[in-house]
């Protein structure tokens, strides 16, 4: 399946009152070869791998294969992983026809908070919401797959 992704930075937590689903998030990566990357994910009661592909070249799609594993199996494969876990909590927020995931993260990327929407195509218009920053689509560093390699604290 091919994702359409914007990504964006966050500039207020007021998201936070509009929140309907809050969910703790731990991350890691058995691969992240700049072709595809390899995800394994402990969200909240359940667990997925997921394979991604490169990105095109605007950053705004990629394909996506995810499937849903046994937390047992994802806590082992965490252990597997490539050096670096990304531990993040996120929130969803519908704001007019669009669902944003924000992720608050923590440990080595403490103080980054990032939104991203999904889209249906590549020309579709979003709402911004108040809280929404400058758009950072295409801007590898905020991969999560880059994030383990080269930190938020790092940056300043």
């Amino acid at each position: 399946m091919i994702e359409i992704e914007r990504k964006f930075l966050v500039k207020s937590n007021t998201y936070r009152l509009k929140a309907f689903q809050e969910t703790r998030i731990s991350q890691g990566f058995l691969n992240t070869h700049p072709e595809r990357t390899v995800r394994i994910r402990i969200m909240g009661y359940g667990a997925f791998i997921t394979i991604k592909g490169k990105s095109s070249s605007d950053g705004l799609q990629r394909y996506e294969w995810e499937k849903e594993i046994d937390v047992t199996d994802a806590e082992d494969l965490l252990k597997l992983c490539e050096p670096g876990i990304i531990e993040k909590q996120r929130y969803l927020v519908k704001h007019g026809k669009h669902i944003f995931e924000i992720d608050e993260f923590s440990g080595e990327n403490d103080g980054l908070v990032v939104a991203e929407v999904e889209l249906n195509h590549l020309s579709e218009e979003i709402e911004p919401p108040a809280w929404l920053g400058e758009e950072v689509t295409g801007q590898t560093k905020y991969y999560n797959s880059q994030l383990i390699k080269n930190p938020y604290r790092n940056w300043k």
